[in-house]
């Protein structure tokens, strides 16, 4: 689990083809690394993926065909959001992320407002169901408060804090990024279907 709060900007620094996907090096930038052993996890751009090596300021995840087919992708020199998973003696600032990529979005427009940007982004209508007005979502694994929803897109705004400290700032129209809904609206739907 993730809270969406973003604690670094690192970037795709090498791709190697594999039977089942690829291999992924991201150097880590200013992540701190020192207590990341072998298996555990790092979201990247809201994608959950295992380490399975790091060496100095870098790691590296396997990234199956499944999560390069349901995500934005991971191109080489790509500048990736990082975050280490929650711990439970952790602060929640954000929500609770889970890493499971919903589906892509696709950045519909950006407009300065002062200091702010208003980011509004088309979603297909099976993920546009979950998102809500005040609810929350992921956009590239970082955690935004929706302010204004329809059947086909959602706006959040951006401060400068977000803008500084993410990849969202670089984000311009027709961008594809990952979505990630509330859990909580997730398990609502299946909870008022069951018999």
């Amino acid at each position: 689990m993730f809270t969406g709060i973003v604690a670094a900007v690192g970037t795709v620094s090498a791709i190697t083809p594999a039977a089942g996907g690829m291999r992924m090096q991201v150097a880590a930038a200013a992540l701190d690394l020192g207590d990341v052993a072998i298996g555990d996890s790092i979201a990247v751009n809201g994608v959950c993926l295992t380490v399975v090596a790091h060496h100095g300021r870098s790691f590296e995840a396997d990234v199956s065909h499944e999560t390069l087919r349901s995500t934005a992708g991971f191109p080489a020199g790509a500048a990736v959001n990082l975050e280490k998973a929650l711990r439970l003696a952790d602060r929640l600032g954000g929500h609770l992320v889970s890493g499971h990529v919903d589906g892509v979005g696709s950045v519909a427009r950006v407009a300065a407002l002062g200091d702010n940007r208003l980011l509004a982004v088309a979603v297909p209508p099976e993920l546009a169901r979950y998102v809500a007005r005040k609810g929350s979502v992921a956009v590239n694994g970082v955690s935004l408060t929706v302010n204004e929803a329809s059947a086909a897109e959602f706006s959040v705004n951006l401060i400068p804090h977000t803008l500084a400290a993410s990849n969202l700032g670089t984000l311009t129209a027709g961008d594809r990024v990952n979505i990630e809904v509330d859990l909580i609206a997730r398990y609502v739907e299946r909870l008022s279907a069951a018999p």
